[in-house]
């Protein structure tokens, strides 16, 4: 990936294939996409991070979808991603730092441009930039079981190998911010940088502990050498303390290994291995292709390769050992590579040494001039000093004056701080008081409102008794009077009866004037409590008016609140319909790729089974229906979204494969079911990508309908029913009936072939003539010798049979014992087919031979096809024979004569082809040099043209037969056995 975005000076490739993986359902691969990513940042063409800027929303979404997930990978990737985008965001702010972070210290003052501002925020950037390294770092560390060795399984260094590009970047961040913060510190105030030693501080203690962590694990010893950090964080304070600091160097080791080569060699011996056994197991079910092939023809028959055969397979050799030649060249150019890398990392290293060693020795050497100019100031001055020793001493004791009094107001400035610490708590205290004493004003509040119902009550109660009281002394002052009077016109009658009534007079006069004050003092009250009334009243609508206000307020609130939670609600019904559709469009994509792939060339050697079809086509139904039920769920529940990306991810992934399985199942099919199959695949294809399509349309997704899909999907599992091998429906009892039939169909096919083959030859002796005549008489001689022989080994074959039926099968009949041994008769069965098909087909190839049509080399073919079915034959019939059987030496004899018969058939044929083509010889004496060269040319092409073809056709003839393998071990049921 590295060499290709330097090639292309870019990643549009790169990305171009990360958006076809499944990131967001495979939370190991989105963790192995972050690794290469990060890799490709660092070491990558400086055009990457402008490809790659485009993807970075899509970065954040995945990031947060994986953040859901507390277990496994899903933080880490989270994590990881986030890391990413801060990386890709600090090299867009500043395009001065290369990916890889390494740059000269020149380099990074030009990055600040001498600017103060520009240094202290890219300080900031750097502690963020940092922090996410450190955070991913702890979370991996968290992540793993640190009790066991973690480092040497496959899982921990799965988990482990990121951490060598987050080593690599800290090591870089760390230096350049000791560097800043340093820089910083001799322009600006130490308290203004108080934030930043305190982030700094943090960082390295992490920094420092994760660094000697990680150097401790076995898998980091043999990849990475980590720096280790000093015991002591830098002294900003101090500015000599940057000629103390050592930039910690990162070197990778030359013959360390790359961790990521290693999957590549074991998936290399994987396949190697998986071949090898496979090619040994085709070996032992159908022995070695060289040496016993039972269809090599050409070693049966004694024919050698011709020298251009040998030559092109010595071409192949050759191709062979410079492919070999070249892989070895190109895995020593690559450890070269890694070698030289290494090398470079070590000798930066030095350099960065040797520079630090020449930057403190050029400050040795300003400190000695500056010393040295020092001493000549001292030298000069030393007179000067001996003649004013009396004024410093005069100085030194007005500096102890100067001294004491700071000291003094240092401690007053101590004190005062301590009491503004005291006068806070104090006031912290009051607060909280108040804060209690405002409740108890409520409480009380509450109280004085009952109390004030309850005096309102009282007063009221008194003033009607008072006034009850007043009229009562209105009406005895009344009576009084009256008795006065009375008194009085008795006055004369009794002066002891006056001087009584006098007497009573005046205590009366007393209880008036005790009552009239004591209505004085009830009036008071009544004033005081209609002004305490009115102060409470006042207090009360203050306190409603303060309520009136807090209830607004809260109200506001309350629809705040309630605006936020519907645009919360409508931003997610956003995002699930966004969700919805980029599931969907990646879903059609995919369909659409599979429909692709069909019209590919490419694809058109693959093969596929019948019973293969059927299981992926009824899979995708079954997938179609809860996808049909998801769907409904989802119309009716706008939040039931979670139920259907799953099914559309996997009713996406079934049909492709259907589809695919389909094409492959229809290149070995016959003619018309093949066209038919491959007619349903497109259709339902195009069905399919109609429906995703819809689910993409607001306006359509409620009338999206999946029928026509599940429909297409029956009709391609209807004709996978039909391309089903049928030889193995036949049921065990009727198995003697067919060898029977079988039998007697071969003997009547090879019948009907030797008829036919003196019919031929009595035509050709009335019509033909000459060599013709010759040829044609010697052919269809041999045919009908080869059909005598046949005739037979057939009959022979039907009395071994009959032998082999009658000692074998004790007291069952001979169907059950043909059904008894289902596997020996299904074999006996293919062979006689195979017998009278090549009957029939020889005869036909001889007819268009006689007749001027045909070929000889067609004839030769049917005739070896069939000495090769009457071979399959014989091998079929003598498994269960007794080897002293008559019969078997019979069959064996009869066996010898089909194969002498077919040599003659071949001999006689070539003989015929041979006088046929001296007839034709060529005449070359009337031609000019310029038509001959013509011809020569001509000639040389057809030469070219037929060695192209041939190797076309010995290619097709290799599957072909691979293929009869394949089919001929389903209908014998060779898998089963194995």
């Amino acid at each position: 990936c590295i060499l290709g975005t330097h090639h292309e000076k870019g990643a549009q490739t790169f990305w171009s294939v990360v958006n076809r993986l499944p990131l967001s359902g495979n939370a190991v691969l989105c963790w192995k996409f972050c690794h290469v990513f990060h890799k490709l940042l660092r070491d990558g063409h400086s055009n990457v991070l402008k490809d790659s800027m485009r993807y970075k929303n899509e970065l954040s979404d995945m990031s947060r979808m994986w953040g859901h997930l507390s277990e496994g990978y899903g933080q880490l990737c989270s994590i990881y991603l986030k890391l990413l985008r801060t990386k890709m965001e600090f090299h867009t702010k500043n395009p001065r730092f290369p990916g890889n972070l390494q740059m000269s210290d020149r380099q990074l003052d030009e990055a600040g441009e001498n600017d103060v501002n520009n240094f202290f925020q890219l300080t900031v950037e750097m502690f963020d930039y940092l922090e996410c390294e450190l955070n991913l770092f702890q979370t991996v560390f968290s992540s793993l079981d640190m009790s066991r060795s973690v480092s040497v399984t496959a899982a921990g260094q799965c988990r482990l190998a990121p951490l060598i590009q987050v080593i690599l970047d800290c090591s870089h961040l760390y230096d350049y911010t000791v560097k800043l913060l340093f820089k910083l510190h001799s322009c600006l105030p130490a308290d203004t940088l108080q934030g930043h030693r305190d982030r700094f501080l943090e960082q390295f203690r992490k920094l420092k502990d994760l660094f000697y962590r990680s150097s401790n694990l076995q898998y980091f010893k043999r990849l990475i050498q980590i720096p280790q950090l000093p015991e002591n964080p830098p002294n900003f304070l101090r500015a000599s303390a940057l000629s103390e600091h050592i930039s910690p160097v990162v070197v990778i080791p030359a013959e360390a290994s790359s961790p990521d080569s290693e999957p590549i060699t074991d998936l290399v011996e994987m396949d190697a291995a998986s071949q090898s056994l496979f090619d040994n197991k085709f070996d032992d079910i159908f022995g070695s292709s060289f040496s016993c092939d039972p269809f090599n023809f050409n070693s049966q028959n004694g024919m050698n390769k011709d020298n251009k055969d040998r030559l092109i397979e010595q071409l192949y050799g050759e191709i062979t050992a410079l492919k070999e030649e070249l892989e070895n060249f190109k895995a020593e150019s690559t450890r070269g590579a890694v070698q030289l890398r290494g090398r470079a990392s070590e000798l930066e290293a030095e350099l960065a040494e040797q520079q630090h060693l020449k930057q403190q020795a050029q400050d040795e050497s300003e400190f000695l001039r500056a010393e040295l100019e020092e001493l000549k100031k001292q030298r000069e001055d030393t007179e000067k000093a001996q003649r004013s020793l009396t004024e410093i001493e005069r100085r030194a004791q007005a500096n102890e004056q100067r001294y004491s009094k700071l000291k003094e107001k240092y401690s007053e400035l101590v004190q005062n701080h301590a009491d503004l610490l005291r006068k806070n708590a104090e006031v912290t205290k009051q607060i909280t008081v108040a804060r209690q004493a405002q409740g108890d004003v409520e409480q009380e509040k509450k109280e004085l409102e009952d109390s004030f119902q309850r005096v309102s009550e009282q007063a009221q109660r008194k003033s009607q008794e008072q006034a009850e009281v007043l009229e009562t002394l209105k009406q005895e002052l009344a009576a009084s009077r009256q008795e006065l009077q009375v008194l009085q016109g008795t006055l004369e009658s009794s002066t002891q009866a006056g001087v009584e009534q006098n007497t009573r007079i005046a205590s009366l006069e007393q209880e008036r004037d005790r009552l009239n004050q004591a209505a004085e003092q009830h009036r008071d009250k009544m004033t005081a409590l209609q002004a305490e009334l009115q102060q409470l009243r006042d207090t009360l609508s203050h306190e409603q008016e303060s309520s009136r206000t807090e209830l607004e307020m809260l109200q506001t609130q309350l629809r705040d609140k309630e605006s936020t939670e519907q645009a919360l609600q409508q931003r997610l019904a956003e995002e699930q319909l966004s969700l919805l559709r980029g599931t969907t469009h990646e879903a059609e994509r995919m369909v659409q790729d599979a429909l692709a792939r069909m019209e590919d060339p490419a694809h058109i050697s693959c093969t596929g089974s019948a019973d293969c079809l059927l299981s992926q086509a009824l899979a995708a139904s079954e997938c179609t229906e809860r996808l049909q039920d998801a769907h409904s769920k989802y119309l009716s529940d706008g939040t039931a979204v979670g139920s259907l990306l799953p099914c559309l991810a996997l009713f996406a992934h079934l049909v492709s494969n259907t589809l695919l399985q389909g094409s492959a199942t229809s290149h070995v099919a016959p003619v018309e079911p093949a066209d038919r199959l491959m007619e349903l695949c497109k259709q339902c294809g195009n069905e399919t990508v109609s429906y995703l399509s819809a689910l993409q349309d607001p306006g359509m997704v409620a009338t999206a309908d999946c029928s026509l899909v599940t429909a297409c999907l029956g009709q391609i599992s209807a004709i996978g029913e039909e391309l089903r091998p049928r030889g193995l429906d036949v049921k065990q009892e009727e198995l003697g009936d067919l060898v029977d039939k079988e039998m007697a169909a071969t003997a009547a096919a090879i019948e009907t072939a030797s008829a036919r083959i003196e019919e031929m030859l009595s035509k050709a002796r009335a019509g033909d003539t000459g060599v013709k005549l010759e040829v044609n008489e010697r052919i269809l001689g041999s045919c009908t010798g080869l059909m005598q022989a046949i005739r037979v080994l057939v009959l022979t074959s039907k009395d071994l049979q009959r032998e082999i039926v009658e000692s074998g099968r004790g007291a069952a009949s001979p169907k059950e014992f043909y059904a008894k041994n289902s596997r020996w008769t299904e074999g006996l069965i293919s062979a006689s087919k195979a017998v009278g098909w090549g009957a029939t087909v020889m005869v036909d190839a001889a007819d268009l031979v006689v007749q001027g049509k045909g070929t000889f080399e067609e004839l030769m073919v049917c005739s070896r096809e069939i000495a090769a079915s009457t071979a399959q034959l014989v091998a079929a019939s003598k498994v269960k024979a007794d080897k002293d059987s008559a019969n078997l030496c019979k069959l064996q004899q009869a066996s010898r004569g089909v194969n002498q018969a077919t040599a003659s058939v071949v001999a006689s044929t070539k003989a015929g082809k041979s006088q046929v083509e001296e007839k034709d010889s060529m005449d070359f004496s009337s031609m000019t040099l310029t038509q001959i060269k013509r011809q020569e040319m001509d000639s040389q092409v057809r030469v070219l043209e037929l060695e192209n073809q041939l190797q076309k056709e010995r290619q097709k003839l290799g599957e072909l037969r691979k293929k009869h393998y394949e089919l001929a071990g389903v209908a014998e049921g060779w898998e089963e056995d194995g």
